[in-house]
């Protein structure tokens, strides 16, 4: 009897583990149930069965969906109807009356092709719900937009939304590669089998897909930037295509990363160089050959002449020939290619920051029209902190796609809760002055500045094989504020995390406040205790795991942190003034003037554009190393501040995610501890000064800290050959 209990014991604690591990694989879309009645009562009795008008896999997706959450939220099934009142009815424009049309002009006015309505209507002098759209991608996005209403308990009796997604293509970038192992990834390997595939389709897959079209990401790049050529080989195209048609119904098309010596490493040329014809017509008969097996096929992502990749300059050509000839291939077929501006000398430059604009502001309005010019966010490298890249405010007549990094490379990996949006909404609302004042980079993106046809945001994505697919539970709401801002990226991060928090663990008040209100914190925590002021750049060396401001050793000056910060008796800090490097010359007068003099510098950036004695007096009337030091204590401060909100929350949060996030709140309290003491050891032998009564002594010496090694973290890059 005791054996047999035991038994019944483990096995309800192992179902227990089951469903709270579903829960965090259910990402925001946890569609839980609704008890309280009169909510209950509200959606019940305004939703009475299901209408279709049309048929296509993308509304039985949409159908499926609701069916689905219905029977979740409420315990009861929705039926397929066709006459009643109260439906919810799904269809697209085409599909309606002729009367509905007209009734609706004004509103179908409103929407782009992606946009949908969702309104009280009357159909057959019936009330009625209708989610409908131009398009059946577009009632696929009602449908998930229709179902977060009542994730977030809103009032649906007289629902009225309209909406249109403000960029053109909303894409995730994988770098994974062929092996699955991930680039900068810390949440497992590679969610594609491609040694299984086409064969086995993973129901991951689908709910990949679900997933990206609840939050309107409509492409996804399956391979790494670092490409490797033979993902363009017959048996890997047929790969993909058996991708591409689990995608297909959500919306989402695929696109390939394009090595550029491909045609050369085929072995059937000898050459790359794209003015060679021969080279041209490879790639024209490449990608022919993808068309035809996958007729919508989204385009090329191309990492060309960057830390060691081949490219058109390999020829003595530019990044004009390269992405030109490239969209000859594609343009037929209706793709595009994305050609990344990421580039720096391999040479030793003046400053790295200003490589990327060097070398393609020259050629500003050059680029074919399916040409969107892909750029960092930053100038450097998506580091905890930068100012917004200044090609946003030099190339008014290029389409240009903003990259964002949803994985945290230089933000703790998937070890530290860091609410990435603050990141994103920074630089999108940040002022280029391209068109004078209110010229956001927001603006230049999605195409208003300039009239652009074409439009983009990508985000190099957080995803693996891990249960919850982040690895951090919080992991997953950078990947939807990610596509919550390629939607519409004027969007506040507020409304972004409430919305997340209450999707995906409860609408609780006394949970989702403190809870938001340590996300919106948690960027500037993490900054303040890596690299505080406007250092930048000075993780350890490789994998970029922990600090490592001291190395110096490595074969490229631009790979040392050394580089980025100056360390040295008299000061700290990277003068990007006249006086040195002048990279903010390449800002628009405005900005060049303000950030000239440290005194008007916000202090944010203030070591990025200065380099400033350590006795230098700042606002609050302390020196700079006194505020160095104490930045460093706040951060680690306001980690002990995550984890005693954290703790408050036991009683809202199911215990396998409240478990996970404690502990790994433990880890980042441990590793910003790490961050503190390693950099004001270094840094102290500079500035020769001692540390405030509120900073503790490190807890080690400075060859302790250097001795350190992290011969398997998680993400290293493999080898690009």
């Amino acid at each position: 009897m005791n054996i047999k209990r035991h038994i019944i014991v483990l096995f309800f604690l192992s179902s227990i583990g089951i469903l709270n591990a579903q829960k965090g694989y259910d990402l925001w879309l946890q569609y839980s149930e609704i008890s309280d009645s009169q909510l209950k009562n509200n959606y019940t009795s305004n939703i009475k069965g299901l209408k279709l008008l049309g048929s296509s896999a993308t509304l039985d997706v949409s159908a499926n969906e609701i069916k689905n959450a219905w029977n979740s939220f409420f315990d009861q099934e929705i039926k397929n109807l066709t006459e009643g009142e109260n439906l919810l009815v799904l269809g697209s424009k085409d599909e309606l009356s002729p009367a509905l049309q007209e009734e609706l002009k004004s509103e179908f006015a409103k929407i782009n092709e992606e946009g949908f309505l969702i309104k009280k209507v009357s159909i057959a002098n019936k009330p009625a719900i209708l989610i409908t759209a131009k398009s059946d991608i577009g009632v696929l996005y009602g449908s998930f937009r229709f179902l977060k209403e009542i994730q977030l308990h809103n009032d649906i009796s007289d629902i009225d939304i309209i909406d249109s997604p403000k960029i053109q293509k909303r894409v995730l970038n994988h770098w994974d590669n062929l092996d699955r192992t991930v680039e900068r990834g810390y949440a497992g390997f590679s969610i594609w089998d491609w040694h299984l595939l086409p064969q086995l389709i993973k129901p991951e897959y689908k709910d990949y897909a679900r997933a990206n079209a609840s939050i309107g990401i409509n492409g996804t790049v399956l391979t790494n930037v670092n490409a490797n050529s033979l993902v363009l080989t017959a048996p890997y195209i047929e790969k993909v295509k058996a991708l591409a048609e689990v995608f297909r119904p959500y919306g989402i098309q695929v696109y390939l990363t394009a090595r550029f010596s491909a045609p050369l490493e085929s072995g059937d040329l000898d050459t790359a160089d794209p003015l060679n014809d021969e080279v041209r017509k490879w790639w024209k008969d490449k990608a022919d050959e993808i068309y035809a097996e996958i007729p919508d096929f989204g385009g090329f992502l191309v990492k060309a002449n960057s830390e060691g990749q081949p490219g058109p300059n390999n020829y003595g050509r530019s990044h004009v020939d390269g992405a030109n000839m490239l969209t000859e291939a594609v343009a037929p077929h209706g793709g595009i290619v994305m050609w990344r501006a990421f580039v720096y000398s391999e040479h030793d430059p003046a400053d790295r920051a200003k490589q990327a604009y060097s070398e393609f502001v020259p050629f500003d309005g050059k680029f074919q029209d399916n040409v969107l010019v892909q750029v960092k966010n930053g100038a450097i490298d998506f580091q905890p902190r930068e100012p917004f890249h200044p090609i946003f405010g030099a190339m008014p007549d290029t389409p240009l796609m903003m990259e964002f990094q949803i994985t945290q490379e230089y933000l703790g990996f998937s070890s530290h809760l860091v609410f990435l949006p603050k990141l994103f909404e920074e630089t999108l609302q940040s002022d280029t002055y391209v068109k004078g004042e209110n010229s956001s980079v927001a603006k230049v993106i999605d195409g208003t500045l300039s009239n652009k046809k074409l439009t983009g945001m990508a985000g190099v994505a957080n995803i693996g094989t891990e249960k919850n697919w982040t690895g951090h539970p919080f992991g997953q709401a950078n990947w939807y504020g990610f596509g919550r801002l390629a939607w519409d990226p004027y969007l506040d991060s507020k409304k972004i995390a409430e919305d997340w928090l209450k999707m995906t663990f409860t609408n609780n008040p006394e949970f989702v406040q403190p809870v938001k209100d340590m996300m919106l914190d948690s960027r500037e925590t993490v900054v303040k205790y890596m690299t505080p002021l406007g250092l930048h750049h000075i993780m350890d060396t490789g994998h970029h795991y922990g600090p490592g401001p001291w190395v110096s050793e490595l074969s490229r000056p631009e790979w040392n942190p050394v580089y980025y910060h100056k360390a040295n008796s008299e000061g700290i800090g990277f003068d990007r003034t006249k006086s040195g490097s002048n990279a903010l010359a390449q800002y628009a007068d405005p900005i060049a003037e303000k950030y000239s003099s440290p005194e008007t510098t916000p202090e944010k950036y203030l070591l990025w554009f200065h380099h400033l004695p350590w006795d230098y007096q700042m606002e609050n009337g302390n020196n700079l190393w006194f505020n160095i030091a104490t930045t460093y204590q706040e951060g680690v401060d306001e980690v002990r501040n995550m984890i005693d909100t954290w703790e408050k929350m036991e009683k809202y949060v199911d215990e396998q995610r409240y478990q996970k996030v404690s502990m790994l709140l433990q880890i980042q309290l441990k590793e910003a501890k790490w961050w503190r003491d390693a950099c004001l050891a270094y840094f102290q032998q500079f500035s020769n000064m001692e540390l405030p009564e509120s900073v503790p002594a490190p807890e080690h010496n400075l060859e302790y800290y250097k001795s350190l090694k992290f011969p398997f973290a998680p993400g290293i890059r493999p080898s690009w050959n």
